[in-house]
Parts: C-alpha cells; structure tokens; sequence
C-alpha cells in the first residue's frame, strides 16, 4: 500500500507565530489528495510543537540539533492513525516547526508490517513542506539504523533498574486503555524511541502495533498517548494511578522495591540478558498474550536465570501443556528449575510438584528424578513447605535408584533429626507441639519413600502428632493423612491407639477431629473413645434424656464401663461437654455403675460438682450428697465434704432423723465449708426454716434457733415464711395463724435480727393473711391464741389486729410482759 502525506508548517516569525506550541500561525503547506476534512481538523491538534522550557531565545544550528524530536504514533477517531515527526527550525524562541505525517486509514498498517516505532528518523521524514503542495503518495517508510540489535541491547541494560516497571505499566495500559498513561523521563526524545523500541519487542505483536506513543511533549497530562515522553524540565508535579499518569524517571534515583508481574520480570531478565530473539520464541508456544509461563520456559531453556515468580510461572505453564516441549527442552527446563545454590519459595515448589505430576510416565526418570530428588531435598530442609512427597515411580531404573541412595546418604539423618527434635519439642511442652502435622505427615511418607529407618522414632512422633491433631485439628492436611495411614500401617495402628488413649482427657477435640478427617479405625483394633466420638452427634441430634444419650454412645464404644471405666469419662465428656448434670441425672450416672467404676475414671469430681451446684430447690441434691458421701469417702476434700454434709443435713431434717442441736450443727458445717455454694447454704438453711416453721417443731430447737442471732440463718427463716405453703396454711388454718402470731411476739429479748424479720413478718405476711379471715376465722385465731398461751396474749393479738396495724400501747405493753409458759 502507500501512505497519504500530510505536512504541517509554522509559519515564519514576522507571520506572527508567538511559538508557544498551540499551532498558531501553523498550517497545512503540503496534503496527499484523499485525505478526508475532519482527518485534517483532528491532525492539527497532534502536529504543533512546543520547544523546550530552558530552549534558548535563538538557538544556534548545533543548539537546535539539540531539540527533542517529537515523534508520534496517534490514534484518530475514526479508526485511523496519524505516525509524524515534528522538528524545530529555529527562530525567535525556536518557535518554528516542521511536521511530516503519514495517514494510515482504519484496518490498515505501514507496508510490509512494519512497526511504527521502526520509523524513527527513517530517511523519508522531511523537515521542509515540498513544491507544489500536493504530494504524492509514499510507498514506504524505511527504517533506520538507529534500532540496531547491539543499540537496544546496551541501552537495555543501561536502564535495567527500571525495565520491569516500565514493561508491567506497559502491560496494564495494553490491556487496558482507559488506565493511566506511561511517563518516561528522558534527556533525549531518541532514548524514548529505544523504550518504544524496547516495548515493540516484548509486547503481543498485535498490541504493539495498536500502541500509541510520542517521544517528546511539554503536557503530558494533556496527551492522549498511551506511552509519552518527557524532559527532566516536564516531569509532572502530582503523579500517580490517580492523576492518570504512570511516571518513570530513568534520569533520577533507581526504584526500589520488587515488581509484582512475573511477565514484565522476565521480559526484563531477558533484555539484560541480551536476548531479544527469545521474544520470538516464546510467541510461538501456547498461551495468553501477556502470560509469563511461555517466555519463562523459554528463558530458561535458553539458560537465562529467573527468580523465583519466573520459575514458577514456567513450572505451571509446564505442567499444564507437558505435550508442547519436546524431550530436550524439557530436560533443559528441569535442569534449570534443580539448578543448585537456588533459594526457592513455597509457591514456586508447589509449581515444581505439579509438574513432575504431570511428566510422570510421560517423560523418562532420567528427567523427571532430579524433580522429585528436589522436592524431597526442599521437604526435609526447607521448613514447613506445603508438598506431597513423590511417588516411588519417580526413583525407578537405575538413574532413579542412584538417586534415591544419594538422598539417603545426604538426607536420612536431617529426616531424622527434624522428626526426634519435633518429637522431643511436644514432650518438653505440650503448648509447644513442635512441627505441624503436614510437615510431620510428609517427613514420614520421604523416610517411607527413601526406606530411611525411623522405627526408633515412630513412639514421640506418633505422640506429638496425636497432641497436635487434637489441639490444631487436621486443617488442610487430612487428605495426606488419610495417605499416610493407608500407606503405613504401623503408623495407623499407632496414630490411632495413641488417639484412643488420650481422647477421655479432651473427647470434644477428638469429636472436632473425627468431624473433620474420618479417620479409619473400623480394623480389628477396638478403639472405644473414637468410636464413641464418631457416634456422638448422631447420639445428640434428638436432644431428650441424656443419660440415654449417654448409654447409646457407651454402646457405640463396645465397651462397658466395668470393663474400661475410661469410656464413663469420654462419655460424659461428650454428652455434657462444660455443662453439669443435674443432680438427678447424677444419680442415676452413679446407681447405672459401681464407685469405683466413677473413681477410675475420674467422673466422681463431676458428680460431686453436680450435688454442690444444683439449685436450691432441686430436692435430688440432697440425696446425691448422701450417696457422694459413702461412695468416695477418701476422694472428696475438706471443703467440699462440709457442703456435701450440709445438702446430708438438708435430707435429714426433711426425713425427720436429724439429732438434736439443729442450729448449732448447720453452723458448724456452713463455717467447715466457706465458701459455700449458694444452692447448697439455700437447701440446709431452709429446711431448716421449714422445720422451725411447723407445728410439730422441738421448742428447745426453735428457741436455740432464735437465740443463735445468725443474720442468714434468720433471713432463711424469713424467706421460708413467705413461701406460698405457708402463706396458703396461714388462710386456712386458725390455729396456725396464732401460732406464728406467739412464736413472732414471745421472744422480745432475741437479737436484732430475729426482732427485725418477725417485725416484717407481722406486718408483710401475717397482718394480709388474718386480713383476709371472715370474723369467725379470727375468733378462731384469738381463741388459739389463748388457748397456747394465756388472756393477755390473746389481748395482746386483739390490740395487734385493730385497725391501724399496730399493737397499741397496752398491747405493745402486754407482749413484753407475757411469757409462754
């Protein structure tokens, strides 16, 4: 094809250009035909030219070979592009300029292909408007020598520091256009050209042809080019993602820190290398445009070192198309990816295994066992790395068989040395349990793999990965774990009895466990706890009795607790968790097995601490401290026996068996079991309130009760006597109305508190009791007052029961003066 010609000219400084670079006094001197209006209104506004801020006012001919060249490659918008030059000329300011262009209608390219950016300073660019002033149409546009390989391969390495955020900028503004522009601060518009040159080559062919760019502007803010270059002068003052623009000072300090692209690394590592062909190579293996995996394969094959996002990249594109090398570029690939001396990263390894998957019977063991030998060299040394040891197909044949003795001979005592310190690191602390799992998973299945002799160990190991699995759960490793046990059947049977033995001290971590990895353990070994975990929830689901609940799961254990008194312990563990049972399903968990039973497995702590903390009117609590109390004699301490003695009380006075001296012994035991629980002091205070309330009551009890002055035991008795059963007796019968009536007025020498709560009692519950009597139940009431004590009391009550609701003068008097005989 040929290309239409456009040139652009200032007019001459008596014209009155004012050289500030927004084309004015600029105009058309020479246009192809054909070219469309509109194509030269938008073409106006990319030609002018803005000389230098520190240009001189008139600058010599060796001062004006100095400019910046102003080199484009635009896009219009009607599809079409604009590829100019623009140059000073001189004059006053150095306001007077010259552009050549050529249009490249919609769909089209230059001849041949050719990039744009291999027009620069092509000897067809013209720096005067020709005669006539319609110009042919060009047939090419013949590069220069400017862009020679050794040019561009030196000045590539001359900006090593900043090829690979240039590049990762020039990735994101190709796939994205509308995202901020490239800056790049050059001293010379010709070094912008090399990066453009630079660009060229390491971008999608397609991309590259499509990308715009200018060598030289004073705005870069106002250009609508992708890739724009800048004097040190031009630099603009706000940069940044959100000012539009991605600025780059190739003339100031080098960057610093990392660049997140593994494709612009490597496209960077091969510019320093001096390799630009490797681009084409590259192009022709499958993949994405911008994918790192194709140029990374192809770097390394070609001995170009990368790091360690690199190797990766090329170990997964490998291992995703194993068909798209042939043999020697994959041995080429994986010497590069074993090459020694190499600090490799977790992601890189894990790349690295998912490769010699993928070669494993495809290629041979000699290429695939430096792989694996590289894996297991990383897994014993290289910490806490994520990876599933290779098969044991990967050392076959004599290749793999004498690499598989050199691990031995280089790794079996570090194998070991990581597992006994491991091991021995769980024994000293079980907070501290050593290596995690998985790593200990994997350390087991490379000795197995490398026939590495660990028996010795296998006791500490099995008890520190039995410890872990119960506080950390198996987490990610449970499919390797399941491997390792179907693999290693010492390891399973261990594992899985050491399990068993320390579940009753944490049967809600073994639950958790079995919740997340289904462990094996339906073999010949019997294994009671775990089983009993594994059935647990489905036990629970219905919710209802637990004592049931717990009987199904003891069932699932196939052990009874005469047997392995143990599975009592994993059993409540699992039914009650942090609860209690109530007293009455301690009960029957006690009467179900035998004390000793309870006393083996520790479970008799739970069912004590079932009696102390049930609540005050849990009438099973009692008879639990009773059976507590002839059960353990020798396990329950001092204090607790004392709380135990009092719900014992408690029992007694309800039964009626309870020796004399009521006050002074429920004294005695409260002071022997401080601090007692509130449950328990409410049982044995209030039978005893109950006691002293009745009819029937032992007067010397109820007179060494009122006597004691014991602030709680009174307000017991107070509590007691606002129950609703006596309350309902009061209403009901006459007879017992007067009797609480001489009890709360015959003692006026008892202590304070005995005179402050019968004060309350007259006024809060016997006064609205006798309140509400008919006038023949309150004669009944008068006539049991005299009747238990004398006239006076009964006209003591009278004076108490008037209107008013107080005893009166002579009825104050004459219940001080009265005596119950």
């Amino acid at each position: 094809m040929s290309l239409a010609q456009l040139h652009y000219t200032s007019a001459s400084a008596s014209a009155g250009d004012d050289g500030d670079g927004d084309g004015g006094g600029a105009r058309f001197t020479a246009v192809s035909a054909g070219i469309p209006t509109p194509v030269l209104a938008e073409a106006e506004q990319l030609l002018g030219y803005e000389p230098p801020a520190a240009a001189p006012y008139h600058p010599t001919v060796d001062e004006l070979r100095s400019f910046p060249e102003a080199f484009s490659f635009s896009a219009l918008s009607d599809g079409s592009h604009l590829l100019s030059r623009t140059v000073a000329l001189g004059g006053p300011g150095a306001g007077r300029f010259h552009a050549h262009a050529v249009h490249l209608p919609a769909g089209t390219r230059l001849p041949g292909d050719a990039l744009p950016v291999t027009a620069w300073r092509s000897p067809n660019w013209a720096s005067t408007p020709p005669d006539g002033g319609v110009p042919g149409r060009m047939a090419h546009l013949p590069a220069s020598a400017a862009f020679g390989p050794e040019a561009l391969n030196d000045f590539a390495v001359s900006r090593s520091p900043w090829l690979a955020a240039v590049f990762a900028d020039l990735r994101r503004v190709s796939e994205e256009p509308s995202s901020a522009r490239v800056v790049l601060v050059e001293r010379q518009s010709a070094d912008v050209a090399r990066w453009i040159a630079l660009a060229a080559a390491v971008l999608p062919p397609e991309t590259a042809q499509r990308l715009t760019f200018t060598t030289y502007t004073r705005r870069p803010a106002q250009s609508p080019h992708q890739v724009v270059g800048v004097l040190p002068d031009d630099v603009p003052r706000t940069a940044g993602p959100d000012s539009g623009l991605r600025v780059h000072d190739c003339t100031g300090p080098r960057p610093e820190g990392p660049v997140a692209d593994a494709w612009a690394e490597t496209c960077a590592r091969i510019w320093r290398s001096r390799s630009p062909e490797l681009f084409r190579m590259a192009a022709e293996l499958p993949g994405d445009p911008f994918a790192a995996g194709p140029l990374a394969v192809t770097a390394l094959c070609s001995g170009v070192e990368l790091g360690p996002d690199g190797r990766a990249a090329a170990a997964a594109w490998a291992a995703e198309r194993p068909y798209a090398l042939d043999e020697e570029r994959t041995r080429r690939l994986t010497d590069a990816l074993t090459a020694p001396g190499i600090d490799r990263t977790t992601p890189e390894l894990a790349c690295v295994s998912r490769l010699l998957t993928a070669l494993d019977g495809r290629s041979p063991a000699a290429t695939t066992t430096s792989l694996a030998a590289l894996l297991v060299t990383e897994a014993v040394r290289g910490g806490d790395v994520a990876l599933e040891p290779p098969a044991r197909s990967a050392f076959a044949g004599p290749a793999g068989e004498r690499a598989a003795a050199a691990l031995v001979a280089a790794l079996g005592e570090d194998l070991r040395t990581e597992l006994a310190t491991g091991a021995a690191t769980a024994s000293a602390s079980s907070a501290a349990p050593g290596p995690g799992v998985a790593r200990t998973v994997q350390l087991l299945r490379i000795a197995r793999l490398l026939d590495v002799d660990c028996a010795a160990l296998l006791p500490d190991v099995v008890r520190r990965m039995a410890r872990s699995l119960l506080d950390e759960g198996a987490a990610g490793c449970a499919p390797v774990l399941l491997d390792l046990l179907d693999e290693q059947f010492d390891v399973r049977t261990a594992l899985l009895g050491e399990l068993d033995r320390i579940t009753p001290h944490d049967p809600a971590g073994t639950e958790r466990l079995l919740t997340g990895v289904a462990l094996p353990f339906t073999g010949a070994q019997a294994l009671p706890h775990l089983r009993m975990c594994a059935a647990a929830p489905d036990a629970r689901a219905g919710g209802g009795d637990r004592v049931k609940v717990l009987h199904t799961v003891l069932r699932a254990g196939g052990m009874s607790p005469f047997t392995e008194p143990l599975v009592l312990r994993t059993g409540v563990g699992l039914v009650w968790g942090e609860d209690l049972p109530t007293a009455g399903e301690a009960r029957l968990l006690l009467g179900g097995t035998t004390s000793d039973a309870h006393r083996t497995a520790g479970t008799w702590s739970v069912l004590v601490a079932a009696a102390l903390g049930a609540p005050a009117d849990d009438e099973e609590a009692p008879e639990l401290a009773h059976d507590l109390l002839r059960g353990f004699p020798q396990e329950i301490d001092a204090r607790a026996r004392g709380a135990l003695l009092l719900l014992e009380f408690a029992r007694e006075l309800r039964s009626g068996a309870a020796e004399p001296g009521w006050a002074a012994r429920v004294r005695k035991l409260y002071a022997g079991a401080e601090p007692v629980e509130p449950g328990v002091r409410d049982q044995a205070f209030g039978a005893l309130a109950r006691q002293l309330l009745a009819p029937d009551r032992p007067e010397a009890e109820l007179y060494a009760f009122v006597h004691s002055d014991d602030a709680d035991l009174i307000a017991a008795y107070g509590r007691a006597a606002r129950q609703e059963t006596v309350l309902a007796r009061l209403r009901a019968e006459p007879a017992y109305a007067a009797d609480c009536f001489t009890v709360w007025t015959v003692h006026p020498h008892a202590g304070r508190a005995w005179t402050r709560t019968t004060a309350s009692l007259l006024e809060d519950v016997l006064r609205p009791a006798v309140g509400a009597l008919s006038s023949a139940a309150i004669t009944a009431v008068e006539e049991a007052v005299e009747r238990a004590g004398s006239r006076q009391r009964a006209e003591a009550f009278k004076a108490w029961n008037r209107p008013g609701g107080t005893l009166g003068r002579i009825g104050k008097r004459l219940a001080r003066r009265v005596r119950r005989p």
